[in-house]
């Protein structure tokens, strides 16, 4: 939805779909209605009640029917005490329930999202969808919508309790609703806008948060400090800037809804009063009316504030229903080719490929084919595509030309779920979460067991250092990882891989952040999980891939070379030995001396 859209049609719209999330509860959000209702007639009732015991019982010097009154009084306002409390509790319940529901649908909507999504939307941008997007909505769909409708049929019952004591008093109160009406419409076209600018500063501003704490390291060690907190006050300014917007608003709609409330009282004074002193009114229906000016006006400002409510909302709910409404570009195929078992033979046919359809070609004709078990090293320099050919492969991504088979079927004949679930995923990278060493390596997995993980982790020769710490299996890793070094954190990406048996398996420069002792411990763990799997592995490091069947050298996402690496090695002006001897020459004063 855009920001431009701001017509009724569109609030509208806004407003059934977030009705989705709060249907389930629609009878609890009825009874809400009926006891805001209720509190509203015993609100309004009291001054009427007022004015019966001024001209029927003070005036007439019956005490004893007075007390009746005073004790309909003192029950209306107890009464109007339990329904509100009662009311404001259910209101409350229901609302964070369709919360809950709506947060769940982010964030299970983000989840199933393809990966080029997240590559033009900052994470939080994403955060502030899912926290403080959804939290604006809390006031709405908990008491918001129910108390616009208490606070309209308080005006409704004030205006016919006035009507029924005096039609030209209710006309004089009510002389000041167009200029009020007038400052509504003002105020109304003016504040959306400025609440849509208010949750792109939230927004802006969480991303900046997000991405420099992520890399504080980064940001301290070439001493930015100073320029990125000059970045962050601009940022900062801008956010201020929005709210101060809509403060300004609101500091001049409030004075003018108080100008006009004390504007009605002063005419219904002045005209009741001079009725009261002729006998024209009585002093009970003045007092009545004094009351009902007061509380005429307090509706109106609630509809205000919940109006502001709405906006603030609205605001909001445009931008969670943009994330719920993005297309997944990588879908299921409608009819889905099943393999019962996956032998991992892997092709790619006359693949090309771009990331953005106005970028440059980043795969171009890429054809090779890895047979069941076969290990498959691909290498070249930074940026020739080679992990774009395992984004693809996975279905990260679709291509553009060409085609990707798995056993010879068109990896877009199979289910996502099914496709991936053939894979285990090494990266440079490594993705832990916060949580024990357990839950990382089995993600949640009840199939799989402790001793299944114990396994694993003795033949990629993890359980040494695991065993070690604290609670062992059980030991809490810290966001990322971070109480483990980055060793440790690979092998625990190894066991990972190797617990949930894949068919095939992808290394992405699994060594290539490691030290020298720490990657012979990951080179034993590879060669024993890739042992009967068909593996691709992505390095830098050439020393690690010399046992690959079959080296693939890429150059600008194109395949130039394909062989063995002694094969490779003899080719004079190839690829791959200059590769091999720029990455050795250090080692070696004679370069002919490092081609072994």
């Amino acid at each position: 939805m855009s920001r431009s859209n701001d017509s009724k049609a569109v609030d509208t719209d806004l407003l059934r779909r977030l009705y989705f999330y709060i249907k389930p509860y629609r009878w609890y959000v009825l009874l809400a209605i009926g006891l805001t209702l209720s509190a509203a007639f015993l609100s309004t009732v009291r001054p009427k009640l007022t004015q019966i015991a001024v001209d029927d019982y003070i005036a007439l010097g019956d005490f004893e029917g007075l007390l009746w009154i005073v004790a309909l009084l003192v029950a209306a306002l107890v009464g109007e005490f339990i329904i509100l409390v009662w009311n404001t509790y259910l209101t409350r319940w229901f609302g964070q329930g369709a919360l809950y529901s709506l947060r769940n649908s982010v964030f299970k909507k983000i989840q199933s999202l393809h990966v080029q999504f997240f590559d033009t939307n900052p994470i939080g941008r994403l955060i502030t969808r899912t926290t403080s997007d959804i939290e604006a909505l809390n006031e709405l769909l908990s008491d918001g919508v129910v108390n616009m409708i208490g606070d309209l049929f308080r005006i409704i019952f004030i205006l016919f309790f006035m009507l029924m004591m005096s039609w030209e008093l209710t006309i004089i109160a009510i002389l000041v609703l167009p200029l009020l009406f007038y400052a509504t419409f003002l105020f109304k076209s003016r504040v959306r806008v400025s609440f849509l600018d208010v949750r792109d500063q939230i927004a802006h501003v969480n991303s900046f948060i997000q991405e420099h704490i992520s890399g504080m390291a980064i940001v301290q060690l070439f001493n930015r400090e100073k320029k990125q907190k000059n970045k962050f006050e601009k940022i900062n300014a801008d956010h201020r800037k929005a709210h101060l917007n809509t403060i300004f608003y609101f500091s001049i709609f409030w004075p003018v809804v108080e100008v006009l409330a004390s504007l009605a009282m002063a005419l219904v004074v002045w005209y009741g009063g001079a009725r009261a002193l002729t006998d024209q009114v009585t002093f009970g229906v003045l007092l009545a009316f004094i009351q009902y000016v007061r509380q005429f006006f307090n509706p109106i400002r609630g509809l205000s504030e919940k109006y502001n409510t709405l906006q603030s909302a609205l605001a909001s709910s445009e931008r969670i229903f943009d994330i719920l409404d993005t297309e997944n570009q990588i879908k299921n195929p409608e009819r889905p080719v099943n393999l019962p078992k996956v032998e991992g033979e892997i092709e790619f046919k006359n693949v090309w490929f771009k990331y953005n359809q106005d970028g440059e070609q980043v795969l171009s004709d890429v054809n090779f084919k890895i047979e069941p078990g076969e290990q498959v090293a691909i290498v070249g320099a930074t940026g020739s595509g080679k992990t774009t050919i395992i984004n693809l492969l996975m279905r990260f991504y679709d291509i553009d030309k060409g085609e990707i088979l798995l056993d010879g079927f068109d990896i877009r004949s199979l289910k996502l779920e099914q496709l991936r679930s053939n894979f285990g995923l090494v990266l440079q990278d490594n993705a832990l979460f916060s949580g024990t060493i357990l839950d990382n390596i089995t993600l949640g997995d009840e199939s799989i067991d402790r001793d299944q993980v114990i396994q694993a982790a003795k033949e990629v020769e993890a359980h040494q250092f695991i065993r070690k710490l604290p609670e062992t299996y059980n030991f809490t890793l810290n966001e990322r990882g971070a109480s483990l070094s980055m060793g440790q954190r690979q092998l625990i990406c190894f066991v990972r891989a190797m617990v949930f048996d894949p068919k095939i398996l992808i290394l992405d420069e699994a060594t290539s952040s490691v030290d020298s002792e720490t990657e012979q411990l990951v080179t034993r763990a590879s060669r024993r999980i890739t042992k009967g799997r068909t593996s691709l592995v992505i390095a830098h490091r050439l020393s690690t891939i010399r046992g690959a069947n079959k080296i693939l050298v890429m150059h600008k996402g194109r395949i130039r070379e394909i062989g063995t690496h002694q094969q490779l090695l003899k080719r004079e002006n190839g690829i791959y030995r200059k590769l091999y001897e720029l990455q050795y020459k250090s080692r070696h004063k004679d370069g002919k001396k490092a081609i072994t």
